[in-house]
């Protein structure tokens, strides 16, 4: 949520401001701002909605001057006005903010009495208005900074600019991402200064950055830059080189990021099997090094929204396959659970971004708690790739559109890497029957390629089910999990109310929901489990129910490509994603940036 962009530049910033910003836009914003100083003054330039009204906003003036901080925020404390809009302002202090301030009342009680007058709702404005008070009372800069992060409770990451006090910028992270960009260094031993929320905002500007750690707060200069822990003592923090990590994040030839991350799976999942499987020799590539499953009692799984459903589906693979009991645990709750631990626990903690906030949060509380802590992330820099004991890069490149797609597949193909790797540990998996899943999982990006040849069929039955107001999606076994992933994707870029259901679970209430013409779209298992389901299918089906089966048969009204057990639940994710998308064109929405939701989500 929100993405933080500074610079202190050569030249005039302010149109690389907003371009950094653009490299944020997935993240899910409703308004943006920048602030450039110059010399001792600094203007704000601010707009609500679409990064294009900041953009008029600022060619109809633009701002001059070498330094500058930039925001898109996503509506908090406040409603999405300009007057809630960053950059703040109060007296000599600009700033833009990440994160929540959870003592933010009484921080505001405290500037009111002293007689501030704040002009927004948000707990941002009060960080300024407190920085402000205390550099009138601190001798120095740093003194006045030191003692604001000191009352401060909650997330944040900040990025100030000082009237006053030009080609200088402070910054701070606690539970918000932030990292600092390095410029070439010039003969006079200066160099260009960025700072961004994440890579993919400096990626235009450097290929050099280093990630401060929960805590750090860092004086920038042209000349230097000076990272200081918590406890106040200077600390270095490696600078990694992010040149060619990170692919161009444009949309190519397609209309949206979500139909280019769809399309680009089979190259994404052709990446990541390549990292897995050696298929030459029918073998699991040596991963996660240093974990042993083998005298682990139980895995545990903790992720938010796609991801979850992705450990869902692997929890199915890891007690099969394993034969090792699994919990799927949904992060914002698993934190703030009270449960026992054997301490021969294995977690792994699933997340694109890789700074979901409850997810990292949940992972951080469990350290030297468990036996230990795996991370499967798209991004092997990110704050939970960085606590965990292992990752697991996906390695599909930059998410952009808010509705993962190509991140949930890569997710379910290392988690299954990962209940293969549990097996070996275990001696529970024969070379025979490693062999049979192996091969099913390298025909996955064939299979993934294939069904999106099926686009047309696709998008012929998503103007069937557009007028729709109500959708249930059915599976069972690891179709449920799927049924759920589908229904969170119909959800959130067509706002259509959908549902998932276990299909043997209709009868014992939600089929009363069900009415003539309400479609339920059923997937269909490539095992035993088809019989069942029919009967499912035949209830809804009485009581007339539109119902739609995707599947591999014949008999399906989708028929997806012939394929195993695991290469079918691919393909049935592909068909998921493209129903979506073409179901939110039909109706018009925002497929890339829906409403009220945010690509990464580094906030409670």
């Amino acid at each position: 949520m929100c993405g933080i962009v500074g610079i202190l530049g050569k030249a005039d910033v302010a149109s690389r401001l907003v371009e950094g910003l653009a490299r944020l836009e997935y993240r899910g914003y409703d308004s943006a701002g920048i602030a450039v100083a110059d010399g001792g003054r600094v203007e704000l330039r601010r707009a609500v909605g679409k990064l294009d009204n900041l953009r008029v906003a600022v060619d109809a003036h633009a701002p001059r001057g070498r330094v500058g901080i930039g925001h898109t925020r996503w509506a908090t404390y406040g409603a999405a006005t300009e007057a809630n809009a960053h950059p703040h302002r109060f007296g000599a202090v600009t700033l833009v903010h990440n994160g929540i301030i959870e003592n933010h009342a009484a921080l505001r009680d405290e500037v009111e009495a002293r007689g501030a007058r704040l002009t927004s709702q948000t707990d941002s404005e009060i960080i300024a208005a407190q920085l402000e008070y205390l550099l009138r009372r601190a001798r120095t800069l740093d003194e006045a900074f030191i003692a604001l992060l000191d009352k401060l409770v909650g997330s944040y990451a900040l990025a100030v600019v000082f009237e006053g006090y030009p080609d200088l910028m402070f910054v701070a992270r606690n539970g918000s991402p932030l990292a600092i960009g390095y410029g070439e260094m010039e003969a006079d031993g200066s160099a260009e200064m960025f700072v961004g929320s994440d890579a993919l905002a400096l990626a235009p500007f450097t290929g050099q950055v280093s990630y401060l750690e929960d805590g750090d707060w860092a004086v920038i200069r042209p000349d230097r830059v000076q990272v200081f822990d918590r406890a106040g003592r200077g600390v270095t923090r490696d600078v990694v080189s992010i040149t060619g990590v990170l692919p161009a994040a444009d949309k190519g030839p397609w209309p949206h990021f979500m139909r280019k991350e769809i399309e680009e799976q089979p190259e994404s999942l052709a990446r990541l099997l390549g990292a897995l499987v050696d298929p030459a020799a029918g073998s699991l590539k040596p991963i996660l090094p240093g974990i042993d499953f083998a005298s682990a009692d139980r895995i545990v799984l903790i992720a938010c929204g796609t991801a979850h459903y992705a450990c869902l589906l692997a929890s199915y693979w890891i007690e099969e396959i394993a034969r090792l009991p699994v919990e799927v645990d949904i992060a914002s709750e698993y934190r703030y659970r009270n449960r026992p631990l054997t301490g021969r626990e294995i977690v792994i903690a699933v997340s694109q971004s890789g700074e979901t906030a409850d997810t990292l949060s949940a992972l951080k509380a469990l350290a030297g708690r468990v036996a230990a802590r795996v991370a499967v992330v798209n991004v092997a820099t990110s704050s939970i790739a960085r606590e965990a004991d292992a990752i697991l890069d996906i390695l599909a490149g930059p998410e952009i559109g808010v509705a993962s797609t190509k991140a949930y597949s890569g997710q379910a193909m290392g988690l299954l890497a990962i209940a293969l790797k549990a097996a070996r540990d275990r001696g529970m998996l024969s070379d025979d029957r490693l062999g049979e899943i192996l091969a099913d999982l390298v025909s996955v990006p064939r299979i993934v390629a294939e069904t999106l040849c099926g686009s047309d069929d696709i998008e012929r039955l998503a103007r069937r089910l557009s007028p729709a107001r109500d959708m249930f999606f059915l599976g069972r076994g690891v179709n449920h999990p799927m049924a759920l992933e589908a229904a969170l994707k119909m959800k959130e870029i067509s706002y259509i109310h959908a549902e998932a259901y276990p299909a043997g679970e209709l009868k014992h209430g939600p089929i009363a929901l069900i009415d003539t013409g309400t479609p339920v779209v059923v997937f269909e298992n490539v095992d035993d489990l088809n019989e069942k389901t029919a009967s499912n299918v035949a209830e809804v089906a009485a009581r007339g129910a539109d119902v739609v089966r995707i599947g591999p048969s014949g008999a399906c009204d989708l028929v997806t490509p012939a394929a195993g057990p695991v290469g079918s639940l691919f393909a049935n994710a592909v068909v998921a994603q493209l129903l979506s998308y073409f179901v939110a064109l039909e109706k018009g929405t925002d497929v890339d940036q829906p409403r009220n939701l945010a690509k990464s989500v580094t906030v409670e």
